[in-house]
């Protein structure tokens, strides 16, 4: 026995490496990309720690490169979730006991081993599967995710050691926080190799046991980080990897008894149909489960007349098109006072004149390709509609080309029609709309940009005005869940700016903060009188 109270190590943000030319990071990471661009994987379901191939697989391609192939990850049936959900349950009664400082340990293991020994294929295996620049997914497969599990361990201590503030004479009182009474389902986006790696891993952090379900464009890298955890010591069940198709998922887990919550992100119609079928088979569950989702944007940049035009440009440019836009922070639509429309459109198009866009493996690209055939498909629907109407214009790009990869220019649209297609709707690609209004219009642009669509995830202002500002900050408090002043509208970093959104953005539990992983605990209240009364009689019995 260990009676020890324990203190994590006080988080640190992982450095991030620039991979300059003749660095020892860029010489690993070309590598590694060499490596696993010329090795083609089979990618088994893990269920109970085991591997099982099912037969239905699906090929994994390079999205900048039909000629790349990577791979094939076996889909997982009903059948097999099933399995994954007996073995969860199976390894939830010692998981949900094992010290929280052991299950610590664990986590910060592999935060270590992503940080040292797997860096380098780590983030080579995001760029080829999902089609980030080097510095993309150094942000994410590297520092953010270790970022999530160093300040989550540290953030499982601080809930822990939340107690009543006080106690009776006679009498101790504490608060326990036990894992939820079933499993949970991680639903997770091919976006961010990070997020994808938390949504699983921030409820087994407090004690859970998890069904992991990628995107259908991700499975790639989850394979990786499955080994890595099993090499941290994570015990088998806790998390079974299950690729699957939504069905097959939603009718195993929304029908099981055992269902606690689900972790979820992705899109905004999704994540209302699981919440309706949850709502639907209620009666079916032992508890409420548990419901955590990040889900749509449609992210706003908004200038005042006293913004620095350059900065405003750099934001635009870095907000709307870095991987392609495909970030739900991602800058879709902006509001510029007409008085610097000509400037800042004429230092846009310089910016964009200076990407350079092609593999992720030539490190002197900006930009890559969308993520697959089904993104191309959608993102130039909203471009070839664009181009034939009437009401608003392509200014900048415009064009694609699938024939080696699935590549689209960044594309920057103008309208005042603020009901246009392009500048109400959630795209996912590397398009950027933008209106123009009267500068003595501030006030009134801004409730219009609060109430322009059902999202609010991200959002930037800038002005170089306070009072301009302030005005901002009141006009769009409910807006955005994440608000920037005089930044583009993305970039979140863990303990600095945990990241979530209201209304259809999602439940804004915020990742990368104590407000995630509270929801991940069931608490019990406990006293404890040392000397109980043994009379039922109280004083004001005494008399009449």
């Amino acid at each position: 026995m260990n009676n020890s109270v324990f203190n994590v190590p006080f988080p640190q943000n992982e450095p991030i490496f620039e991979y300059r030319e003749g660095s020892k990071e860029k010489k690993e990471l070309k590598a590694a990309l060499k490596e696993l661009s010329e090795k083609y994987i089979e990618i088994p379901v893990v269920i109970g720690g085991k591997e099982v191939k099912t037969g239905n697989t699906v090929e994994i391609t390079a999205p900048f490169d039909h000629s790349i192939k990577l791979g094939k990850y076996h889909k997982a049936g009903q059948p097999e979730i099933q399995q994954a959900i007996d073995a969860a349950m199976t390894a939830r009664e010692a998981w949900g006991k094992m010290p929280w400082y052991h299950r610590a340990g664990i986590f910060l293991k592999v935060a270590e081993l992503i940080s040292t020994k797997y860096r380098a294929q780590m983030n080579a295996a995001t760029m080829l599967s999902i089609g980030k620049t080097a510095v993309q997914a150094e942000i994410d497969s590297a520092c953010e995710l270790i970022d999530f599990l160093r300040f989550n361990v540290y953030f499982m201590q601080q809930i822990y050691a939340e107690q009543p503030l006080h106690n009776s004479k006679g009498v101790w009182n504490s608060l326990q926080y036990r894992p939820l009474e079933g499993f949970i389902l991680a639903v997770t986006p091919f976006n961010f190799t990070a997020i994808s790696g938390n949504l699983p891993l921030a409820p087994a952090m407090m004690g859970n046991v998890v069904l992991w379900k990628p995107s259908g464009d991700a499975a790639y890298v989850p394979n990786l980080l499955m080994k890595i955890f099993k090499e941290a010591g994570l015990p088998d069940g806790v998390v079974n990897y299950v690729p699957s198709d939504a069905k097959d998922i939603s009718a195993a887990t929304f029908s099981s008894p055992d269902f606690g919550g689900i972790h979820f992100t992705g899109s905004t119609g999704v994540f209302k149909n699981i919440w309706e079928t949850i709502g639907k088979n209620i009666y079916k569950y032992k508890s409420y489960p548990r419901i955590v989702g990040e889900t749509g944007g449609k992210d706003f940049i908004f200038a005042h007349k006293s913004a620095d035009v350059d900065a405003l440009a750099v934001a635009s440019v870095r907000g709307a098109f870095e991987y392609q836009g495909q970030k739900c922070s991602a800058a879709s639509r902006a509001y510029v006072p007409f008085g610097m429309r000509e400037a800042y459109l004429k230092k846009v198009k310089e910016l964009v004149g200076e990407i350079k866009m092609g593999s992720p493996m030539d490190f002197r690209n900006f930009m890559t390709a969308v993520v697959s055939k089904r993104a191309y498909e959608s993102i130039i629907a909203y471009i070839d509609y664009a181009k034939q109407a009437k009401d608003a214009e392509i200014v900048i790009g415009g064009g694609y080309d699938s024939s080696k990869g699935w590549f689209i220019e960044p594309t920057v649209i103008t309208t005042q029609n603020l009901e246009f297609k392009t500048f109400r709707e959630e795209i996912f690609g590397p398009v950027l709309t933008v209106t123009f209004y009267e500068d003595e219009k501030y006030e009134e642009y801004l409730k219009l940009c609060n109430s322009g669509n059902e999202y609010a995830l991200t959002g930037s202002i800038f002005a170089g005005c306070r009072n301009a500002i302030i005005t901002a900050f009141e006009l769009l408090e409910d807006a955005a869940g994440n608000f920037y002043i005089n930044d583009k509208p993305t970039g979140a970093v863990v303990g600095q700016q945990p990241f979530g959104g209201g209304r259809g953005s999602g439940t804004n539990d915020k990742a990368g903060s104590y407000l995630n992983l509270v929801r991940w605990v069931n608490t019990r209240t406990v006293k404890e009188t040392f000397v109980p009364p043994l009379a039922i009689g109280y004083p004001h019995m005494e008399a009449e």
